[in-house]
């Protein structure tokens, strides 16, 4: 089957973005300073189930950010498998899925987890739960986006309701890359990913 989305395009997203970016706001909203050539930057995306929506903002951040973060995902009641439609989709855009499992938000909040720099809740449920203390006191945001995995009717309905969610997480994601974190305060910052969380809002809910 043709691709879907081109992988190159993703990649623009973050072509000019200089290779060595000294981050002085982190010790602001990560309680440290790194340099993002050095340290990549974790990112966890969060929801209920973790199959479809976290896992596929996970495997799309990791293909598109060329090392300067490292994402993650995790449920706070995980399904324990991920929705075979996702897979599907992240395979037809030539994306990599080895190794992705459905697991639950704790092992991100014990001891030796990745201390965290933001979490990204993508469904509504996980943004109203308390979540657990995460390590690194990240910066966090709700970028909520419509369960594909909730959607009835024939299979070409559902590929279409992840095609609707993978696109929106994909803009959100561009936009997240492509921000000058060297010079945003933490104010800023957070109004920033905010913003980027209420993109696509319409044309993800149609």
């Amino acid at each position: 089957a043709a691709n879907i989305l081109s992988l190159p395009s993703l990649r623009d997203a973050t072509a000019d973005m200089p290779a060595s970016v000294h981050v002085k706001t982190a010790s602001a909203c990560c309680s440290r300073e790194r340099d993002v050539s050095q340290q990549p930057m974790n990112v966890l995306f969060l929801c209920t189930g973790n199959s479809a929506r976290s896992i596929m903002s996970e495997v799309m951040i990791n293909a598109m950010a060329k090392g300067r973060f490292i994402a993650h995902s995790a449920g706070s009641m995980p399904t324990g498998t991920v929705n075979p439609l996702a897979i599907e989709l992240l395979q037809k855009n030539r994306l990599p899925t080895e190794g992705l499992r459905s697991k639950s938000w704790d092992e991100f909040a014990a001891a030796g987890a990745p201390p965290l720099d933001f979490v990204f809740t993508v469904c509504d449920n996980a943004a109203g739960e308390v979540c657990p203390m995460w390590p690194g006191q990240p910066v966090t945001a709700h970028w909520g986006v419509e369960d594909p995995a909730a959607i009835e009717g024939s299979d070409e309905d559902k590929r279409k309701a992840f095609f609707r969610a993978f696109t929106t997480l994909q803009r959100r994601i561009e936009l997240f890359l492509s921000l000058p974190l060297a010079k945003l305060d933490k104010l800023s910052l957070q109004q920033r990913l905010n913003e980027i969380g209420r993109s696509g809002a319409t044309q993800s809910a149609a």
